[in-house]
């Protein structure tokens, strides 16, 4: 019994010491293959700069898009409804109609010009000046500009406002010009495709450029894989330290495009900003975020980890020991 007892001591002691071991063995093998990589500089810094400079592009699309979308948002919620009241529409009537339209929920805004203040501003653009006080009555209508809310700026929520508000016994008629809301919504789906194609191709991209420069180092290993797998060493033994090896240049990758990204947004922040000051904006050109440039990062490391396995699983199996 007391032979059973220590046998089992025994077993459980050393299965503890190897998982306790197992994290330190994954630790050496992730600096080994970090010191790999510096041993060839050259090829290392190539790979690394191809792999930032290929990520790079389809985060500074992502970028274009975003604040592309913050200026859309802008715009959105500029756009007006304009109403023409009838001729026949008191100034109390129409003062009524405005406090009902300003109780709308799908309404931000509503601006009343009276007709008089109409041909005012008429009489001013129009440069025809004094020889429009020969008409007998005032020919321009009373108007009301209706902000919609920023839920009901898209192009189909405008025009069912659009329908709601000249169903109003005072509305003559109501316009909407629908058609620049529905290119802009078309350009920014257009982008955001282009932006989806690039990054796909671009990705692919890295996990060739990974996957072939892995192969190169699996070749130039040959002959001590062999000597492992001779000596007993497992498949899975000999491709952590190049799977190690991907997700260095995965790291390294991703951060060198999150500096790339910023420094060129950085760049074009100047540039776009002295633009806006001439037309009395102060639009500012947004950079990634903190979770951006994690999430970057991190799909730097799934890509080039993908590139790195399906090149170990292919050329490491089909190098086997020479008996003689």
């Amino acid at each position: 019994m007391s032979n059973i007892h220590s046998s089992g001591l025994k077993a459980r002691s050393s299965l503890l010491a190897r998982i306790l071991t197992l994290p330190i063995r994954h630790v050496q093998q992730a600096i080994g293959s970090l010191g790999d990589l510096w041993r060839t500089p050259f090829t290392t810094v190539m790979t690394i700069f191809v792999l930032g400079i290929s990520l790079a592009l389809p985060a500074t699309l992502h970028l274009f898009v975003k604040n592309a979308e913050q200026v859309s948002e802008q715009w959105d919620s500029a756009s007006q409804i304009t109403l023409f009241l009838k001729l026949s529409t008191s100034e109390r009537s129409a003062q009524n109609l405005v406090k009902r339209i300003s109780l709308y929920n799908d309404v931000a805004d509503v601006r009343y010009i009276s007709a008089e203040q109409a041909l005012k501003e008429f009489k001013v653009l129009s440069g025809f000046g004094q020889s429009l006080e020969y008409l007998d009555k005032n020919p321009l209508p009373a108007t009301l500009l209706v902000t919609p809310t920023q839920r009901a700026s898209q192009a189909q929520a405008a025009n069912a406002l659009l329908a709601k508000l000249t169903n109003e016994r005072e509305v003559e008629q109501g316009k909407l010009d629908l058609e620049w809301l529905t290119r802009l919504e078309a350009i920014a789906r257009l982008i955001e495709d282009i932006v989806l194609g690039v990054a796909l191709l671009l990705c692919l991209s890295v996990v060739l450029i990974v996957g072939n420069t892995i192969r190169l180092a699996i070749l130039n290993e040959r002959d001590a894989i062999a000597i492992m797998k001779l000596v007993g060493a497992t498949d899975s033994f000999i491709q952590r330290p190049f799977l190690y090896s991907g997700i260095w240049y995965g790291i390294f990758g991703g951060i060198l495009s999150y500096i790339a990204v910023t420094l060129l947004a950085w760049y074009l922040g100047y540039a776009i900003s002295d633009l806006t000051e001439l037309y009395h904006s102060s639009f500012q050109l947004q950079g990634l975020s903190g979770s951006e440039a994690l999430m970057l990062i991190a799909f730097a490391v799934a890509l080039a980890l993908l590139g790195s396995y399906i090149s170990v699983s292919q050329h490491i199996k089909a190098i086997e020991p020479n008996a003689d």
